[in-house]
């Protein structure tokens, strides 16, 4: 089976943006709780931050995290989770059944960014939550001093702000599920105002409108239609949201959900443009707005009573199998990843720096213990899940320009048509004179032979191929074998027409580049 794709310097998708490679964590289960902070614990410091998730989130090289949710902001209130710690309450968390100490708020979170590396990206609460509430929490975040709420941030140990640059005007606002759940128009007229004090507040920071999250539901594109024409000067993003389920479809299909990904993703570039297209002549014409996937995933739902995803449609609740109702941060929502999803994260990866032109920001979703990478327990340790290491070499391999590929040879036939066996995405690295191909071989019995052609680049030559696989698709990594299914490293003495993919397999491939023609 052979798969070759042919590039030219001068066909660009486009640049990646360092927040393309981004996470999210939400007051949700043991993502904050057990997953960034554990305090009075030898493994934690001071500030009751885990030090051996700072050192694995560190690793990772991220833009920016997303922050407090998710389902939970749309019932919280962020002064909860404020000032001294014994001071504040307890309160029912409705999103997800569970009791929320705010022992952990939005000073906290800055700070443990800020110790990280990453850019905060918050998500206000435009679910049960006031447009003023949503402005307040910017002058506290961003504003010098001299005001209630920036003193209050500096009283409460914070001098200079914390210059929080982008935002997230609620979540998933069009599901059922939702508290404060919103017609396109009243979240549409509820968001523009939101976003006028928001800015009033602060004119740099950057807004991200809450977009339709997922297909099976009934207002799925006409909600981004709807909404963006009213918020279209107000807004520089448009979120949207992508997990994919291995729900019995068969492996093919399963591997080959890039496919799906890629499809949501141009349904809403669709959508942009059509919007753009309604505002010639007016003052904005020439504005672009972005996606921002801010949250993707391989989602088994191993943890909730649902059969696939189209069950979402008409969802009120979510019904988990591992907790009872209000627990403090009980342990739900725990995947354990095998190769399988982590092939399967690494083609969702191709196909993101193949939208590289219209997505700004992506958000794997979630960071720590929630459908994540990176899992804890309660005695310090630290387990990297299959999809870590997809993830890792996506961020710090997928940095450059992304080509845009001329694709032939054999396919498979899917639920989504008939694909090539090689789904593949190469980023040009200029300043390392690299090229770097990402390459899954979705064929599972055979090996398959990458053929790449390159226009414009003289010299170019393999020097090493980094790959995940193992012959059990099923094999997964745990704390007793924490390395059952970790990448590894070859040095390569081939040219760029005969490199070869074992089966099971996800790639990443580095080519120097001599020169450029």
């Amino acid at each position: 089976m052979n798969s070759t794709y042919t590039y030219d310097k001068n066909f660009q998708l486009g640049n990646i943006d360092n927040k393309v490679w981004s996470s999210f964590t939400e007051h949700l289960g043991r993502s904050i709780y057990g997953g960034i902070y554990d305090p009075n614990k030898s493994f934690s410091d001071n500030n009751g931050f885990r030090k051996d998730v700072k050192k694995a989130v560190k690793d990772l090289n991220l833009g920016v995290i997303r922050y407090p949710g998710g389902n939970f902001v749309s019932n919280y209130n962020w002064k909860d989770g404020i000032g001294p710690k014994e001071n504040r309450k307890k309160t029912m968390e409705f999103a997800w059944s569970s009791i929320e100490t705010n022992q952990f708020g939005i000073d906290d979170f800055c700070r443990w960014a800020e110790e990280v590396g990453v850019e905060p990206m918050i998500a206000v609460n435009l679910g049960t939550g006031s447009i003023r509430s949503a402005a307040e929490l910017v002058e506290y975040c961003n504003h010098d001093h001299g005001t209630y709420w920036s003193d209050l941030r500096i009283k409460n140990g914070h001098r200079q702000p914390y210059n929080v640059k982008y935002w997230c005007l609620g979540n998933e606002m069009e599901g059922d599920w939702q508290a404060g759940h919103m017609s396109a128009q009243q979240y549409a007229d509820k968001a523009r105002e939101a976003a006028k004090m928001m800015k009033w507040v602060d004119k740099s920071i950057k807004l991200v409108a809450c977009g339709s999250s997922y297909e099976m539901l009934p207002t799925y594109l006409e909600w981004d239609k709807t909404i963006m024409k009213e918020l279209y000067p107000y807004v520089d993003y448009i979120s949207t949201h992508n997990y994919n389920m291995n729900s019995g479809q068969g492996t093919l299909n399963f591997l080959s959900s890039w496919k799906q990904l890629d499809n949501h993703l141009k349904n809403t570039e669709n959508a942009l443009d059509f919007v753009k297209s309604l505002r010639l002549g007016k003052k904005d014409d020439k504005k672009d707005i972005k996606i921002c996937l801010d949250e993707w995933n391989v989602w088994n739902f191993q943890d909730i009573k649902l059969d696939n995803l189209n069950d979402l449609a008409g969802m009120t609740t979510f019904e988990l199998t591992s907790a009872k109702k209000w627990e403090e941060h009980p342990a739900i929502l725990q995947e354990k990843y095998s190769l399988l999803d982590a092939l399967t994260v690494g083609g969702l990866g191709i196909t993101i720096l193949n939208n590289a032109n219209y997505i700004e920001i992506a958000c794997l979703a979630q960071l720590l213990n929630v459908i994540a990478p990176i899992t804890t327990d309660e005695s310090g340790h630290l387990l990297k899940q299959t999809i870590y290491y997809p993830f890792e070499l996506l961020s710090k391999y997928g940095r450059g320009t992304v080509l845009e590929p001329r694709v032939s040879g054999d396919t498979l036939s899917t639920d989504y048509g008939d694909l090539p066996v090689i789904a593949a995405a190469t980023v040009y690295d200029k300043e390392k004179s690299q090229l770097k191909i990402f390459a899954l071989n979705m064929d599972t019995s055979n090996t398959a032979n990458l053929r790449l052609n390159f226009n414009a680049f003289d010299g170019v030559t393999p020097k090493k191929q980094i790959i995940l696989t193992d012959d059990n698709l099923k094999a997964r990594n745990t704390f007793k074998e924490p390395n059952k299914v970790v990448p590894t490293e070859i040095n390569l003495n081939t040219t760029i027409d005969k490199l070869s993919l074992p089966k099971n397999s996800w790639s990443v491939i580095i080519c120097d580049v001599n020169s450029i023609k």
